[in-house]
């Protein structure tokens, strides 16, 4: 059994649909990415599973724990970052931490060593002093982080975590969820900043207009829209015919000589770039650089979406 699952979940604001009847399960230390344009339906869902919305209908649980019928016991499985921080005017990031610590009821006595721990993971040691209104966005969201670590939850539901952040904010957000995950926790990421989700999940979901309109592994995804990759290559005294031999090599859809390279563009479901490395090397051709582009999540979200919202 999958440690989160949603089944056929519908949710409505009065005649609004939000949620249409998706369905969707994320294995134990899994981090699953869910992509999609503002109003899709990814903040219902993950209100949902953080039992502050009930659905219309359908299902949802976590470590087989129903969301409805038992929500107590899911907050103690859960931390929930929104996609606001929230008004904590006059209050420390100590004091802000202690106030949480308490409402987990964790017993004074290890809350100071649980803030230290928590600050120490997100990298925010040296602001435990600092007044929280005084952090920036970058800051306050890895204090978000910070919080709902403290009753080390087995599952994170991550509403936009990296929106607003200025680059390097970002990347310092995706080495901390990457941490994370290399700890065990089961992180449910949603975003538009499709790229990184990409680079940090195991699995994606692209919502849209409440329906789920692909799930699976980026690999997965790409093969289904048949994207296409360039791999570009440096020869080193290549033979007079050797266009022609790249070009026969199965997969290859084309070669093309660009300056002081060749641009090989290949189908990625037919012909991995591993070997198509191996089979430049079997018919005798030298490499100084084998270069392949990565695959474009973006591209992948507008093959597999209509670029609607609900």
């Amino acid at each position: 059994m999958s440690f989160v699952e949603i089944k056929d979940l519908r949710v409505a604001y009065g005649k609004f649909q939000a949620v249409k009847g998706i369905s969707f399960a994320i294995p134990k230390g899994e981090i699953f990415g869910f992509i999609g344009p503002n109003g899709a339906g990814k903040s219902s869902t993950i209100k949902v599973l953080a039992t502050l919305l009930k659905p219309t209908s359908g299902s949802a649980s976590i470590a087989g724990v129903d969301v409805v019928k038992d929500p107590q016991k899911i907050r103690r499985l859960i931390g929930y970052v929104p996609d606001f921080f929230g008004v904590y005017q006059d209050l420390s990031v100590r004091e802000y931490l202690h106030f949480f610590a308490a409402a987990y009821d964790i017993p004074r006595a290890k809350r100071e060593r649980l803030v230290a721990d928590a600050l120490a993971l997100t990298d925010l040691a040296e602001k435990i002093d600092a007044p929280v209104d005084g952090l920036s966005r970058g800051m306050k969201q890895r204090l978000s982080l910070a919080r709902v670590l403290l009753h080390d939850p087995e599952l994170l539901l991550l509403d936009e975590p990296a929106s607003g952040l200025d680059p390097r904010a970002r990347i310092e957000m995706r080495e901390l969820l990457k941490e994370l995950g290399r700890l065990g926790k089961t992180i449910l990421i949603s975003s538009h900043i499709l790229h990184e989700l990409a680079q940090l999940c195991s699995r994606i979901g692209i919502i849209e207009q409440g329906r789920m309109m692909a799930e699976g592994t980026v690999e997965e995804l790409f093969r289904r829209i048949d994207l296409t990759r360039i791999s570009h290559v440096q020869l080193v005294a290549p033979p007079d015919n050797y266009l022609e031999l790249i070009r026969a090599v199965p997969g290859v859809l084309g070669a093309e000589l660009q300056a002081d390279r060749v641009a090989i563009r290949s189908r990625d479901g037919e012909l991995a770039v591993e070997d198509l490395h191996d089979a430049l090397v079997r018919i005798g051709l030298r490499m100084r650089m084998f270069q392949p582009e990565a695959l474009d999540m973006e591209t992948a979200f507008m093959k597999l979406t209509e670029g609607k919202t609900a």
